[in-house]
C-alpha cells in the first residue's frame, strides 16, 4: 500500500507540472508583503502581530511566506483563489480558523504542525483522496470540518469514515455528530473504509486519464501555433518594405476587422457551451480565458486612448469647462478693479492636487486631473493675479486685477438725437412745414462770410447804399420777416 501511495504521489505530481505548463499562461499570482501589509490596516499595518488576514479572490497559485511574517495569526482566508496544494503553513502554531474553501485542491495535507487549528474549511475543492483525511488525527482541537462540494463526499460510506477517522470532530459539514453516529461509524469502520479505498482506485484512475486528455490537447494547441508561419497571410518575408498588402488585400482586412466581433462572440458562446467535466483544469481553463478576454480589452483600449477634451476650438474661441462638477462663482469687485473666482474644491482634498492657470482671457483649474476652466468677463493681469485656500471651507479663492486701459462696453437706452446748437428754433410754422416735409433754409450771419464781397470792389459815396448791398439787405429783411422771431437766448448764427 506504501509503494502504491508513493507512485501515485509522484504521477500526480508531475502530471500537475506539466499540466501548470500547459494551462497557466499568464503570470502566476504571489502573495507580496505589500498585498498582506494592505490588509493589516486595522493593526497599523504591522505583520509580526497580525492575527488576522483576508486573501481571498486574489488568483493566488500557492501558499508562500504567510508563516515567517505573520506567525501570530490565528485566522487565514484563503478562498476563491486557484491554489492546488496546501503547504507553508507548519509554523502557524496559533492558526485556528483556516478557510480553503473554492481552490483546487486535491489532497488533504501539511497540516499536522497547526497545533491550534480548529476549523477547517475545504467547501468545493477536488479532495478525492478520502484517506487523506487522516492526516488530521495530529490536529487534536480540529471541532469542525467542511468537505461537501468535493468528489469524496459522493462516495459511499464517506460520512461513517471521516466521523470515526477523526474521534476529535464535532461538526461534519455543518450536522454535529452524535455519539451513536459515532459508534456506528467506528463499528463499521473496517467495510467501510475497504469501500473507500475501492472507490478512491477508481477516481485516481479516472483523474489520470483526463490529465492525459488535458496534455494531449495542450500539446495540439502548441503543435498548432508552432505551424503557423508569420505574416498576415502565412508566408516567409525577408523584406519588411516589400510587405505591404496591396488594395485587395486591404479590404479584406477591413471586412475581417468588421467580423471580428462577431466571430468573437460566437467563440464565446462555444467556449461556455462546451460540455467539459468539473475539474482543476477547467476551472483553470476558464480563469485563463477570462483573463485573456480581460487582457485583450486593455488592450484595445490603450491602442485606443480617449481623446483629449477640447479646451479651445480651432478658431481660438476658449470654452467653458467643469469636468469636476464643482460649484463656482466669478464677481467683479469694482472697488479694487478686480475679477475674484470663487471654486468650491473638495475641503479635505490635499492642495497639491490642485493645479492654478491664469491667462488673460480666461482661468484654468486642475482638480484631481479633472478640468474645469472658466472664461473670464475682462482681460486681466495673470502676473499679478493671487490663489488663495481656506482653511475652514475648502475653498479655492482666484483675485484677478484687470488689465488697465480696457475698454467697458455698457448698455444705454437710446435718446432721441439733440438738435446742433447752429440751428435756429422755428416758429409754429416752420414745423408746420417740417410735417409737410417742405425742405428748409438755413440762414447765415451775413458778418460770417468767408466768400469775397464784390459790392466793395468799386469804391461809393457814404450814406449811398451800393446796388448788390441793398439788394442783399433786402432779402434777408425778406427772410427774416416771414415768421421768424429773434430771440436773444440764441446764440449768433455761424
Amino acid at each position: 500500500m506504501g509503494k502504491e501511495w508513493i507512485s501515485d504521489n509522484t504521477k500526480r505530481n508531475s502530471a500537475a507540472v506539466s499540466i501548470a505548463t500547459a494551462v497557466n499562461r499568464g503570470r502566476m499570482v504571489h502573495i507580496t508583503e505589500d498585498m498582506v501589509r494592505g490588509r493589516a490596516e486595522h493593526n497599523e499595518c504591522e505583520l509580526f502581530s497580525l492575527e488576522e488576514v483576508s486573501l481571498h479572490q486574489q488568483d493566488i497559485e500557492r501558499i508562500e511566506h504567510i508563516d515567517r511574517w505573520c506567525t501570530d495569526l490565528r485566522i487565514l482566508y484563503l478562498q476563491n483563489n486557484l491554489i492546488p496544494k496546501i503547504e507553508n503553513l507548519g509554523r502557524l502554531k496559533k492558526l485556528e480558523y483556516l478557510n480553503l474553501a473554492l481552490n483546487n485542491i486535491e489532497v488533504i495535507e501539511n497540516l499536522e504542525a497547526c497545533e491550534s487549528l480548529q476549523k477547517l474549511d475545504l467547501t468545493v475543492n477536488f479532495v478525492g483522496r478520502l484517506s487523506s483525511v487522516e492526516s488530521l488525527r495530529h490536529n487534536i482541537h480540529l471541532r469542525e470540518l467542511f468537505l461537501v462540494g468535493n468528489p469524496c463526499s459522493e462516495f459511499e460510506g464517506y460520512r461513517q469514515y471521516v466521523v470515526a477517522s477523526l474521534p476529535q470532530l464535532k461538526t461534519l459539514d455543518g450536522m454535529d455528530i452524535s455519539r451513536s453516529e459515532r459508534i456506528r461509524s467506528l463499528q463499521a469502520l473496517e467495510d467501510v473504509r475497504r469501500q473507500v479505498r475501492e472507490q478512491e482506485r477508481e477516481y485516481v484512475q479516472r483523474r489520470a486519464a483526463e490529465k492525459e486528455e488535458v496534455q494531449r490537447k495542450a500539446a495540439g494547441e502548441e503543435e498548432g501555433n508552432n505551424g503557423k508561419k508569420p505574416g498576415f497571410d502565412g508566408r516567409w518575408y525577408t523584406d519588411i518594405n516589400n510587405t505591404a498588402p496591396s488594395l485587395q488585400k486591404k479590404e479584406e482586412l477591413e471586412d475581417n476587422k468588421r467580423n471580428d466581433e462577431s466571430v468573437e462572440e460566437q467563440r464565446e458562446q462555444e467556449f461556455w457551451h462546451k460540455p467539459c467535466l468539473f475539474t482543476p483544469e477547467s476551472r483553470l481553463e476558464a480563469h485563463r480565458h477570462l483573463q485573456e478576454k480581460k487582457n485583450r480589452k486593455v488592450k484595445e483600449t490603450e491602442k485606443k486612448p480617449k481623446a483629449p477634451r477640447m479646451l479651445i476650438t480651432t478658431d481660438g474661441r476658449v470654452l467653458n469647462v467643469n469636468e469636476p462638477k464643482l460649484e463656482f462663482s466669478v464677481t467683479e469687485n469694482e472697488e479694487n478693479n478686480t475679477i475674484v473666482l470663487d471654486l468650491s474644491v473638495y475641503r479635505h482634498m490635499d492642495t497639491s492636487l490642485i493645479d492654478v492657470d491664469i491667462q488673460p482671457t480666461y482661468a484654468r483649474v486642475l482638480v484631481k486631473g479633472k478640468i474645469f476652466q472658466v472664461v473670464l468677463p475682462a482681460e486681466v493681469k495673470p502676473d499679478s493675479s493671487t490663489a488663495q485656500r481656506s482653511q475652514t471651507t475648502g475653498h479655492l479663492v482666484l483675485t484677478m486685477p484687470r488689465a488697465e486701459g480696457e475698454i467697458r462696453v455698457t448698455k444705454t437706452t437710446p435718446h432721441p438725437p439733440r438738435a446742433p446748437l447752429n440751428r435756429l428754433r422755428s416758429s409754429s410754422l416752420e414745423d408746420s412745414k417740417r410735417k409737410a416735409h417742405v425742405p428748409e433754409r438755413l440762414e447765415v450771419d451775413p458778418s460770417k462770410r468767408t466768400t469775397i464781397d464784390l459790392a466793395n470792389i468799386v469804391p461809393h459815396k457814404e450814406g449811398t447804399p451800393s446796388p448788390l448791398e441793398g439788394s442783399r439787405t433786402a432779402q434777408v429783411t425778406a427772410h427774416l420777416s416771414e415768421g421768424v422771431v429773434d430771440d436773444s437766448d440764441m446764440p449768433p448764427l455761424i
